[in-house]
Parts: C-alpha cells; structure tokens; sequence
C-alpha cells in the first residue's frame, strides 16, 4: 500500500485580502507558518518517506516545516502549483466581478466551461496535477509520502480520485493546511481522511 498525506498550505497575505493567488508567488503570514508548524507537529510521529510540494513559496515552506521533522529534503514539483489565474492574479473578487462581468460566476457553478484570461482551464489543472499524483505513487511503491499543495489542485485531484465532474470541484472543502489521506491499493484509491484541520483547533 502507498499512502499519500496530502496538505494545502498555510494562510498567506493574499489569504487574508480575499486576492487570487494562482501561480504569484506570495508568503505565508505569521498565522500560515504556525498553522504549518502545527500540522507538522500532527505529523510527526507518522513514518514518512518523502516530502513532495507545489513550488510555490507558500507550499514548499509548509512542506519544509513538515520534512524537517523527519530530516528530510522537499521535492519542488512545478505542476503542484494552483491554477493559472492570468489576469486575475492580485485582483479581489469584487475587482474581477467589475472587469469581467458574469465570468466569475462561471468560477463557482460551472468551472469546467471557465476560460480564465491569460490562464489555464481546471481540465489542464486536473491532468497536470493527477499525472504528478500518479508518478509519485509509482515511485513509492509501500510508502508515505507527504504531498503539499493548493485548495483548487487538491480539489481537482480529489475529483480525478473518485471519477467525479470537475463542476464539484469546490464541493470538496480545503481549509488552510487540510489534512487529506488517500490509501493505494494495486493502484486503486481510497480517500480515508478529508479536509481534517483538528491541528488547529
């Protein structure tokens, strides 16, 4: 059995300005980097093999907080990373709302018919993001790995797990450092944890 422990990553600047994030790289806040002190401190007494995250500043430092407690190296993985917002990165909601009127709205009842302009759909989200799951579980046959990530990346990767529309993608909640774990059996998935934040509370 491969065992993947899949995580969003702490609460960033942007987090807290309600800004879409997308692939700008923007840092924690003190509150992210505790939350991801705390979901470090959760994992520890787990036997982890590898450590494995999104690129960006916000996923590897979460992942890094996790690695050190098991004297390990993060793996940078570009196609980790949240989906390409284009021209939506930096903006509010209200600020996309007024640009690009109705579109938004595509955002949350209809994703998969969304173009984002100067961005990606959450199809080129869900297959990058899924061939990067799928290679990490071929190279640790028998093992745990720690994955770090983005709320939309974790949710299409979710979708990909259970065969289900991208549409439901935001049915599937991802709280800032989420704990998720998804078991591999003969390379079968079965997700046994969801969206689990008791660390914070």
């Amino acid at each position: 059995m491969t065992r993947l422990i899949i995580v969003r990553h702490g609460q960033t600047l942007w987090n807290l300005a309600k800004k879409y994030q997308g692939h700008s790289d923007i840092a924690l806040t003190d509150k992210g980097l505790q939350q991801a002190q705390a979901v470090a401190e959760r994992l520890v007494a787990e036997k982890i093999d590898a450590v494995y995250a999104s690129d960006l500043s916000r996923a590897f430092k979460t992942a890094e907080c996790i690695a050190d407690k098991h004297n390990l190296q993060v793996t940078s993985v570009p196609a980790l990373r949240e989906i390409k917002f284009g021209e939506w990165e930096g903006l509010t909601y209200e600020e996309i709302s007024e640009k690009w009127p109705g579109m938004l709205g595509k955002l949350w009842t209809t994703p998969d018919e969304l173009e984002i302009p100067g961005g990606e759909t959450f199809y080129q989200l869900k297959e990058r993001a899924y061939a990067a799951i799928k290679k990490i579980v071929k190279d640790h046959p028998e093992q745990t790995v720690v994955i770090v990530a983005h709320g939309g990346t974790i949710g299409t990767i979710m979708c990909a797990i259970l065969d289900i529309h991208l549409n439901h993608v935001w049915s599937i909640r991802q709280d800032n450092t989420a704990v998720n774990i998804v078991e591999y059996h003969d390379d079968r998935p079965t997700i046994i944890l969801l969206n689990c934040i008791r660390h914070l509370l």
